[in-house]
């Protein structure tokens, strides 16, 4: 099969991480060019019309968290790019790529070091995944787990120091990306897209 020359946007590093690794699941030859953004959802979303453009000449795929912006991912990306090139791949994570790694229970669970009957069976519905994980990660007897994941008291942040990195590690090591499509609608939507997106003749 012809290699899948794609480019790819995303709110930040960890969701790269992930988008990645859902690519590779596929088996198919896909060859990522670039990864931009990385700089937030305002960055994202402000230059949504750029990727669409650039769409005409090469394959996108734009990942972007639901967070509270919308009730449901279609509304949010009607809103965004009610109109997009056929190329441009919009994809919604309900309501965090984190929601994605909590619905792998077991292997998160055991990746945290907790109790896997602490995590939610249906992560979709959790308003904040984000603070979900966070809290979760302070039952953890895992030193390194709460000092990169949990931020420290007195911060003014909302994750710790090696959030993004330490979540990383699990993504790569240990998530099952079977199990977590039986337990997320959006993730499972997006690894059925990936299936269609077809070579195209001019490579790049």
């Amino acid at each position: 099969m012809n290699p899948i020359y794609i480019n790819l946007a995303v709110e930040g590093p960890l969701d790269e991480v992930i988008l990645n690794r859902v690519l590779d699941s596929t088996r198919r030859p896909f060859q990522v060019l670039r990864c931009y953004g990385k700089k937030g959802v305002d960055h994202l979303k402000n230059n949504l019309s750029r990727y669409d453009q650039a769409a005409r000449v090469s394959s996108w795929i734009v990942l972007m968290d639901l967070d509270t912006q919308a009730e449901c991912a279609p509304l949010l990306i009607s809103d965004l790019l009610p109109h997009s090139e056929p190329n441009l791949f919009f994809r919604v994570a309900v309501r965090t790529v984190e929601s994605w790694l909590l619905a792998d229970r077991i292997n998160f669970a055991r990746f945290l070091g907790i109790p896997a009957s602490r995590i939610l069976s249906n992560p979709e519905w959790i308003l904040d995944p984000k603070q979900e994980v966070v809290n979760l990660a302070r039952r953890s007897r895992n030193k390194s787990i709460v000092e990169d994941i949990v931020p420290p008291p007195g911060s003014s942040n909302k994750v710790g120091k090696n959030y993004s990195g330490k979540l990383g590690e699990f993504v790569i090591s240990s998530w099952n990306l079977t199990q977590a499509c039986q337990q997320s609608d959006s993730l499972r939507r997006l690894v059925q897209m990936l299936h269609r997106i077809k070579p195209r003749d001019e490579g790049a």
